[in-house]
């Protein structure tokens, strides 16, 4: 992250960080795909990041305090990303964009449903995933819930209409 900045803008400053399509999508993958590898950041989104660019806004992510990163007790040269509280902190503003996205432009029906539920769920919805979040990424325990988490309803949600078209296609 440069240490110049064009103004004091808050809209600016956050645009600074996070203002770039790959940002957003990595952090995304974090938090609703639970990648937390660089492997499965690369190789798991749909949208095809390139190793450079992934390695660029990991750097950057990390820089800003958006994302931590921890030596993969597993293998020697592997790292776990997690989401800081600042990362986190982004849900609702995806949470909007999402539901925006869905609102007005033309989304398909299994990528759009996860954003479909955030929206009617709004922000109680939100914070209870951002519990969640908190206890994946950062160890923080939270009383749950009884009953799925809002993390599996979302999933559960995606596989139910990846299950539907794939029985759709299947059927013709």
């Amino acid at each position: 992250m440069s240490d110049v900045q064009r103004s004091g803008c808050p809209i600016n400053l956050t645009l600074e960080v996070v203002g770039d399509k790959w940002s957003l999508l990595i952090i995304r993958d974090l938090m609703f795909g639970n990648r937390r590898h660089y492997r499965e950041l690369l190789g798991g989104s749909e949208e095809g990041i390139s190793s450079n660019i992934l390695a660029d806004r990991l750097k950057t992510l990390l820089a800003a305090g958006i994302l931590s990163r921890e030596d993969d007790p597993s293998h020697k040269q592997k790292g776990i990303y997690s989401l800081t509280e600042r990362g986190i902190e982004l849900l609702p503003i995806l949470a909007q964009m999402a539901g925006w996205g869905y609102k007005y432009l033309p989304v398909s029906e299994e990528l759009g449903i996860r954003a479909k539920l955030l929206m009617d769920g709004g922000p109680r919805m939100w914070a209870e995933f951002m519990d969640e979040l908190r206890e994946i990424h950062l160890g923080v325990k939270k009383r749950r819930k009884a009953g799925p988490s809002v993390g599996e309803r979302l999933q559960a949600a995606y596989q139910k209409i990846v299950a539907a078209n794939k029985a759709r296609t299947s059927n013709t």
